[in-house]
């Protein structure tokens, strides 16, 4: 590279950089579009709204009815947002939180009534219309002849919303082998026999079957064929969107229940302004840690590096605006783990400069193998995380999704400025006369450690740690029926709404009434002010009808509020069974799915189930800190484990590539056991120091964040100090014995 080249490179990426930033800060406009401030905020950051639904009917819901009730809605608003929520409040009560949204009455217009979806037949009984086309601007609008109870009386619903199973949107090639825009329906075994019926009349007939929801028609279909198999096919969508909202609509219509709108709010952030002020202080100052320490290291390399991690830092915020992901505490997990293994890309790099500089190559010729060297390792451990975000954002309930596409992004974003943009900045600074030795420091020769000889130890160290786990989550379970510490998302609790004499922001709630509050329940305390109200929401464990009577009083007494003024109702978890579920089993999966890309990448087997077994080591480690810390568990639990699960698997396999290099320079007669020593020790600066890196990051969270936000940095420290030591002193140990078990067959 030319040093004019260089000197435009540099000055394009500072362009770049100041540019990005000024948008992230200012915005594209004067409102601001495209800044910071614009990324939609969960409802724990920041708020949203609250809908309350009664069921209709004086018969009281079946519990069944209730839980099916609340899962179906559950999917029908992640369309707003992964984010949402939806629990039960008392015994015929539902209650709908979506956040970043402040407009109540387009949520209600839009979400509908649930439980009035009919499919009506053209003609009825008697031969005479059912429904007829007006002509209006811009289109048509179908209207009823009769009232839905005069259908149903003669027989014109074939269907009603509980015969549908599922309904999906996608897409499909035509005859003409063109994509076109379709909603997919499966019928339940009732649905079924019903449907076959109504379409083999329909068919013969040349009529249409309407598909009627909240008081009008939302698609009058044609029937080209019968169709017995439960299975149908709708066409002629403009759009994804289009399609995916029918099918929504569909969905929400197969409701058990009806459902009437009791009263909705806009509620306040749970965590409120104070947690998003730390937390970006915190994400700042440990972004400028980790530059320092980056310099401080690797000299040169190091602003190198410091330059693409701002360039990154800056990317992702522009991003989140981009694809409007939804930011909440889980999401911050994602990010956190990103810029880690952002600049563990960095540290294998420059490792590997330092070693070709030690072994004689001139600066020029090691930058260039450094880099070669490193892409497995960068790409085999970046890979085998997005495996896992993917299989996350497949398969995973609204919260994971969440936390899979921070994940998601955060990694692409980080291979990119590791592979590309630091070694452009890096071969520009060479360009400009920066190729002395000196500038980028040498390796020092190390004496390999002998870790295998400790295996015993380490063994028996991690099965202490996991056994005392094990007997505080025995003996807590026996003393109060819990083995860990679950919070109201997962055992659902007591939620008391309290309407003060004067309006309370959230910082003087927290600071003022949520330890007296604290004090009588015992439990933590999850709070909501309510928008141009003085209503504040205070969510607990379930209360005792002692615990109910002595907060009451607290209310009266401290803050003189009127008894009347004062309402509690039983809520029950926002992570159902169901998305208990869904994120085991798309853990499972993911790892799987993990163990296979190791397989295929490594030829053997072992490294994969070596990987999976530190893993999983790490994991069980910090469900025991949880267990014996009694850490609150909540739906940061989830964003923790999963934070972990891609760090483990990373740090391990960088030390498994470096074996696989050794073994094919060494050839198959070196001693094994040398050769895994020589690979953890060759690899140990980059795994202390990625630790090091992002233990800075958390470390900041949790010194400056607010108490949940701490109940989430803290066990995440735990998780990055575990795998850290797993893959130093476990993995190679656990393949190393799977290796000497089951050794190579001979060719």
């Amino acid at each position: 590279m030319k040093k004019k080249k260089a000197v435009i490179l540099l000055a394009v990426m500072l362009a770049a950089l100041l540019g990005i930033g000024y948008v992230d800060i200012w915005g594209f406009n004067a409102e601001g579009d495209g800044s910071a401030s614009d990324i939609r905020l969960g409802l724990d950051l920041a708020g949203g709204v609250s809908i309350t639904y009664q069921v209709a009917g004086e018969e009281a819901p079946s519990a069944t009815d209730m839980g099916d009730t609340i899962a179906k809605l559950q999917k029908r608003v992640w369309n707003y947002s992964t984010e949402a929520n939806v629990y039960q409040e008392g015994g015929d009560r539902i209650n709908i939180e979506i956040p970043g949204v402040t407009d109540a009455n387009a949520i209600l217009q839009e979400l509908g009534k649930p439980g009035a979806l009919y499919f009506i037949a053209e003609t009825g009984a008697d031969g005479s219309a059912n429904y007829s086309l007006q002509s209006l601007t811009g289109g048509y609008v179908y209207l009823l002849n009769k009232s839905i109870e005069e259908l149903e009386a003669d027989g014109s619903v074939v269907l009603v919303g509980t015969d549908v199973k599922d309904a999906r949107g996608g897409t499909s090639a035509d005859s003409m082998g063109n994509q076109e825009f379709v909603v997919d329906l499966t019928m339940t075994e009732e649905g079924k026999e019903k449907f076959a019926k109504a379409t083999e009349k329909a068919y013969h007939a040349g009529e249409t079957i309407g598909i009627y929801y909240d008081g009008q028609f939302v698609s009058v279909p044609s029937v080209n064929a019968v169709l017995r198999d439960g299975t149908a096919q709708i066409t002629g969508m403009a759009s994804y969107e289009e399609a995916e909202n029918l099918a929504s609509t569909i969905r929400i219509g197969g409701l058990k229940l009806e459902l009437e709108e009791l009263h909705s709010k806009v509620v306040g952030a749970q965590l409120g302004v104070e947690a998003i002020d730390t937390s970006l202080k915190a994400g700042a100052i440990g972004l400028a840690l980790v530059i320092v320490f980056m310099v401080a290291v690797y000299l040169v390399a190091g602003v190198a590096s410091a330059f693409a991690l701002l360039l990154y830092t800056a990317l992702v915020v522009l991003l989140l605006n981009g694809f409007d992901l939804t930011l909440t505490l889980s999401g911050i997990a994602g990010i956190i783990l990103s810029i880690g293994m952002a600049v563990d890309a960095n540290v294998i790099i420059f490792a590997r400069i330092r070693e070709e500089l030690a072994d004689g190559r001139s600066v020029k010729t090691a930058i260039k193998t450094g880099f070669d060297k490193a892409l497995s390792a960068i790409i085999d451990g970046n890979v085998t995380t997005l495996i896992a975000a993917a299989v996350l954002l497949l398969l995973g309930p609204g919260t994971v999704k969440g936390f899979a596409q921070t994940l998601a992004l955060g990694i692409a974003l980080s291979m990119f400025t590791a592979l590309f943009l630091t070694r452009v900045i890096l071969n520009a600074f060479y360009a400009l006369g920066i190729q002395s030795v000196k500038w980028y420091g040498v390796a020092k020769k190390i004496r390999t450690i002998d870790f295998l000889s400790k295996k015993g130890v380490f063994f028996g160290l991690s099965f202490a740690l996991i056994a005392a786990g094990a007997v505080g989550m025995g003996v807590y379970g026996a003393k109060t029926g819990d083995p860990l510490n679950f919070s109201l998302e997962f055992k659902g609790g007591t939620a008391t709404t309290v309407a003060f004499q004067t309006g309370k922001t959230l910082e003087e709630v927290n600071s003022e009434i949520v330890p007296l509050v604290e004090g009588i329940t015992g439990s933590a305390v999850q709070i909501q002010t309510v928008q141009d109200s003085k209503e504040v929401i205070f969510k607990t464990n379930t209360l005792r009808v002692e615990q109910r009577e002595a907060l009451n009083q607290m209310f009266l007494d401290e803050f003189g509020v009127d008894e009347r003024e004062i309402t509690s109702e039983t809520i029950s978890s926002t992570i159902s069974d169901e998305m208990k579920t869904d994120t085991i089993l798309a853990v499972m999966v993911a790892i799987i799915g993990m163990l296979l890309y190791v397989r295929l990448r490594f030829r053997d087997l072992r490294f994969g189930l070596s990987s999976v077994a530190a893993l999983l080591h790490d994991v069980l480690v910090v469900v025991a800190f949880y267990a014996v810390a009694r850490v609150s568990v909540g739906n940061t639990f989830i964003a923790c484990i999963l934070t972990i699960v891609g760090y483990s698997i990373n740090a391990t396999i960088v030390i498994f590539d470096r074996v696989r290099e050794n073994r094919g320079a060494e050839g198959k007669n070196a001693e094994l056991k040398e050769t895994v020593n020589r690979s953890i020790t060759q690899t140990l600066g980059r795994s202390i120091f990625t630790s090091l890196t992002t233990f800075l990051t958390v470390a900041m969270l949790y010194l400056l964040g607010v108490t949940s936000i701490r109940e989430f940095a803290l066990p995440l420290i735990v998780g990055i100090l575990c795998g850290t030591y797993s893959s130093i002193c476990l993995a190679g140990a656990l393949w190393y014995l799977l290796r000497m078990k089951f050794p190579e067959k001979a060719k």
